[in-house]
C-alpha cells in the first residue's frame, strides 16, 4: 500500500500573519471558484478531490519514484546530484515550478531540510502542492533558527554529531531531499521502495521508515 499521504502530526498551523498575508489572494480564489461553480463548469467535490490528489498522492508519488531510482541506481543518483533538473526529466517529471531543481542527499553524517523563507516556493512536478504548514510563518521563521527543534516537533530526533543543513528555496532554485534508505529494505523492488517514501521525507522534516 502506498504511504505517500502526509501522516506526520502537524506542529505548524497558519499564523495570524499568514492569514493577513494570504487573505486577499484567498478572496480572489474564492470568487473565481464560486463563479466556476455557479456556471456549472466544475463541481465542488471534484475540486476538493483534485487538490487532495495533487497535494498528497500524484505529486509526492513522482518524487518518490525519483528517490527510489536514486537508491537502486548509483549512476542515476550521481546524475541527480549533478543536474537534478535533467535527471528528474529523465523520468518524465518536469514543468512549471520544476525548471531549476537541486537534489541534496541525507547521509548518516548530514541531514538536509528545505524551507522557503520568503513565501512558499516548492517543486510542484515532484512534490505536488505545498502543505499548509510549509507555507506557515511559524515554520518558515523557526526552521532556519532552530532546525533541530523543528525536526523534533515532526518526530525526527537527530544525534548531536549529525550536521543539519537548511536549504532556502526561491523562484530560481527548488530543492528535493534524497532521504536515507532505511535498513532492512535491501530486498525491496524499486516500486516497493517508492511506496515507502513520503512527501515529508523529501522536504526533510522526517525520515523514511522501513515497512
Amino acid at each position: 500500500m502506498s504511504t505517500h499521504n502526509h501522516d506526520t502530526p502537524n506542529p505548524y498551523h497558519d499564523s495570524h500573519r499568514d492569514e493577513a498575508q494570504n487573505k486577499a489572494l484567498a478572496e480572489r480564489v474564492d470568487k473565481i471558484e464560486a463563479l466556476l461553480l455557479e456556471k456549472g463548469l466544475v463541481a465542488q467535490d471534484a475540486l476538493d478531490k483534485l487538490a487532495d490528489i495533487y497535494e498528497n498522492d500524484l505529486g509526492p508519488m513522482n518524487g518518490a519514484k525519483v528517490v527510489a531510482r536514486a537508491w537502486v541506481d548509483d549512476e542515476y543518483k550521481k546524475r541527480l546530484l549533478e543536474d537534478a533538473t535533467s535527471a528528474i526529466a529523465e523520468l518524465g517529471f518536469s514543468g512549471l515550478q520544476g525548471e531549476h531543481m537541486v537534489a541534496v542527499e541525507n547521509t548518516p553524517e548530514v541531514h538536509n531540510v528545505v524551507v522557503c523563507t520568503l513565501c512558499s516556493c516548492y517543486p510542484w512536478p515532484v512534490l505536488g502542492l505545498p502543505p499548509s504548514w510549509y507555507k506557515s510563518f511559524a515554520y518558515r521563521s523557526k526552521v532556519v533558527i532552530e532546525p533541530r527543534e523543528v525536526l523534533k516537533e515532526f518526530g525526527t530526533t537527530l544525534p548531536d554529531d549529525v550536521e543539519v543543513r537548511v536549504w532556502d528555496s526561491s523562484a530560481e532554485i527548488r530543492y528535493l531531499v534524497i532521504p536515507e534508505r532505511p535498513e532492512g529494505t535491501e530486498n525491496l523492488s524499486e516500486t516497493e521502495l517508492a511506496d515507502i517514501v513520503n512527501r515529508d521525507s523529501m522536504i526533510g522534516v522526517t525520515k523514511v521508515a522501513a515497512p
